[in-house]
């Protein structure tokens, strides 16, 4: 197998997709109340850039459930998550894919490019939302929510699945495109080329104010040639 001289990354709420939250949060609840009995909510809680593992712990903290109890009951919960997603997500996702998405990634794939997932999403809720949304033949690499505690290291776990896989090789052109200033820190942080797309909830002075090596409205207004190494 030969190997790709690119490798692209995305980030999936905000980027890929927009407005997929509603039956995602819902599966994060019922996981929690699942395995602990609380009843909780995001009320209050940033969702924005977050992992998440964050999230449930910070559901948890604010139903005053303890540390050590939460830290013993975090395997389940997350499995119970994700299981309660993929039996009660929409039966499609396809309306909520962002502007210029499908061809972008139609047109990455025919260049020969590597495609993969950097998300704070748990990774059966990735895979399923990918597959809702029509995307999951563009992706062979991803790294999830359960893989790592912080953005910068997902975006490193998922380039060396993609080398593990002999896909790439070590020295390959990897960009990270993603709508939160937490996915240009990722990016930087790897060495990566950092794409901002303001298709999030975070505006556009927001995504300039973290100096992304590029940034644009929607992923329309991408050059593909800007993801290849000149």
């Amino acid at each position: 197998m030969s190997q790709a001289a690119t490798l692209v990354l995305f980030d999936i709420d905000g980027t890929l997709l927009r407005g997929a939250a509603e039956h995602h949060k819902r599966a994060l609840i019922d996981g929690i109340q699942k395995v602990t009995g609380l009843a909780t909510h995001l009320d209050g809680i940033s969702t924005s850039g977050m992992l998440d593992h964050d999230l449930i712990a910070a559901m948890l903290r604010s139903a005053r459930y303890p540390d050590e109890q939460m830290h013993e009951a975090m395997h389940n919960i997350i499995e119970e998550c994700q299981r309660s997603y993929c039996s009660n997500c929409p039966s499609t996702l396809a309306d909520l894919v962002c502007p210029g998405v499908p061809a972008l990634l139609f047109e990455l794939r025919d260049r020969a490019a590597v495609l993969g997932l950097v998300t704070g999403n748990l990774s059966a809720i990735a895979w399923r939302k990918m597959e809702l949304a029509g995307l999951r033949q563009h992706f062979e690499v991803g790294a999830f929510a359960e893989d790592a505690s912080t953005r910068v290291e997902l975006a490193s776990i998922a380039k060396k699945r993609a080398i593990q896989r002999d896909l790439i090789s070590v020295d390959c052109y990897t960009s990270l495109i993603g709508d939160h200033p937490n996915d240009v820190q990722a990016a930087r942080l790897n060495g990566f080329q950092a794409v901002a797309v303001a298709t999030g909830l975070i505006g556009r002075d927001a995504l300039a104010a973290a100096q992304p090596d590029i940034l644009v409205e929607t992923l329309n207004d991408l050059n593909v040639n800007a993801l290849f190494k000149r």
